[in-house]
């Protein structure tokens, strides 16, 4: 897998930039009465989320990433996506691969270390100006040990809406993603949406 230099910071950044290719495509179609995805019910969530999921699967898989392709065949870890305050605070949905599934639905808070080979790939979304606007598709790949000691040998990557690799700070994710530190670095979704095993 080839992947452009990204950080974790740098996702965040390259995705706020105005004028390039991570600037959020809009649906005319995907509509919500809401202020922001901060006053929207479960139902509603559920709702805009039945109308930007196939749209986002197009958008994130258009060049053939081997990842933006595929990961709607993975296992889902939430009933549906959530606003945990992270990645500008939009909706966030997060698959699993195989190598991932099994350890990281278990959502343990401590002694947690993901195979390699693990990765997680985050939908993101928000609402702007009462339509759905696509956030990047957030990648997390566990490498083999000592392949990156810096980050705890997790590899961190995106794709922008429309399907391109965002050039990302490896540093600012991790910087982030160290919160986590007991979790191997992952964050999981909020309590109330989680999957039960």
């Amino acid at each position: 897998m080839k992947y452009a230099l990204v950080t974790a910071a740098g996702f965040a950044a390259a995705f706020m930039m105005t004028g390039n290719a991570a600037q959020a495509q809009q649906s005319p179609n995907c509509t919500s009465d809401a202020e922001s995805v901060w006053d929207m019910s479960a139902d509603e969530v559920k709702s805009f989320y039945a109308c930007m999921e196939e749209w986002m699967q197009q958008c994130y898989a258009q060049n053939g990433h081997d990842v933006g392709s595929v990961y709607r065949e993975w296992t889902v870890s939430s009933t549906r996506p959530a606003v945990a305050g992270a990645h500008s605070n939009r909706l966030l949905q997060t698959f699993a691969n195989d190598i991932a599934a099994g350890q990281y639905l278990k959502f343990e808070t401590e002694g947690v270390e993901m195979p390699a080979g693990s990765v997680l790939a985050k939908e993101s979304f928000a609402l702007k100006n009462g339509k759905g606007v696509i956030g990047p598709l957030f990648i997390m790949t566990k490498l083999e040990e000592g392949a990156s000691p810096e980050t705890n040998d997790w590899h961190y990557s995106g794709l922008t809406n429309t399907g391109d690799e965002m050039r990302v700070s490896q540093s600012f994710c991790h910087d982030c993603h160290v919160s986590w530190e007991a979790q191997d670095g992952m964050a999981y979704p909020l309590e109330e949406v989680r999957v039960s095993n």
